[in-house]
């Protein structure tokens, strides 16, 4: 919940100038919903992808306030972000509320990134692999191995979200290879190995190439540093 009209879109301007067709990475910009349209305009003709922060998992109706997966494809979005770490934190969505919203995601061709992690609390107690496993289970429940070629996974430490605490390459790996182990429990190796796992928790153009270089990085889901043209093309320079 950043930057004003004008803001929003000189930014997605300044990333829509940098990336290039012949970019060896996808990069797409989650603006808030009333930055969308805008947004699209100056993302016309790029290869950068609009997505939205968040959906709603009925497609119409009498739910004042909240926005459907058709308005969101009507309005040029390709992805959605489905339980984020401060939705799931301070709004108390659960994993049913998630895997409901991913269900109607993927029904209104739109691509998902799912996210999953844990509080500092969960971490000190050495209790991350269970908690990112039961909310990898309960998030994707009913998804078959096709559908799963939608669907990018995102780990968010909590306690690196806007703190400027990172977690180190390795820890980042490790809980990585944890998921990518439970995706194969559940879905086989072959989808497991392809499906996308980014990090997300204060990933700056400093630290962006070390994250990324680990085994079960994929990408990243950048939070702070995506509010400046600067910083957010830095990562994207750190791993081109």
């Amino acid at each position: 919940m950043n930057l004003h009209r004008s803001d929003a879109i000189a930014l997605a301007q300044g990333i829509a100038e940098y990336v290039t067709d012949s970019a060896t990475y996808d990069v797409a910009i989650c603006p808030p919903y009333v930055y969308l349209d805008a947004t699209a305009n100056s993302l016309s003709g790029s290869p950068v992808a609009l997505g939205a922060q968040n959906m709603y998992a009925q497609s119409n109706g009498a739910y004042t306030g909240e926005i459907s997966g058709t308005m969101l494809t009507d309005i040029g979005c390709q992805y959605v972000i489905l339980g984020h770490s401060e939705r799931r934190e301070l709004l108390r969505e659960c994993d049913t509320v998630v895997n409901e919203k991913l269900h109607a995601a993927l029904a209104n061709g739109l691509k998902a990134i799912v996210c999953v992690g844990e509080t500092l609390d969960e971490r000190e107690a050495g209790t991350t692999d269970e908690i990112v496993a039961t909310e990898l289970h309960g998030s994707l429940a009913g998804i078959s191995n096709e559908q799963m070629a939608n669907v990018t996974l995102a780990y968010e430490p909590i306690w690196a979200i806007g703190t400027g605490k990172v977690a180190t390459p390795e820890q980042a790996e490790q809980v990585h290879a944890h998921l990518r182990s439970v995706l194969t429990e559940i879905f086989g190796e072959e989808t497991a190995e392809s499906v996308r796992i980014q990090y997300g928790g204060s990933v700056k153009p400093g630290n962006a190439a070390e994250l990324l270089s680990q085994p079960n990085v994929d990408g990243a889901l950048v939070g702070g540093a995506s509010l400046t043209v600067e910083a957010f093309t830095g990562i994207l320079a750190a791993i081109s």
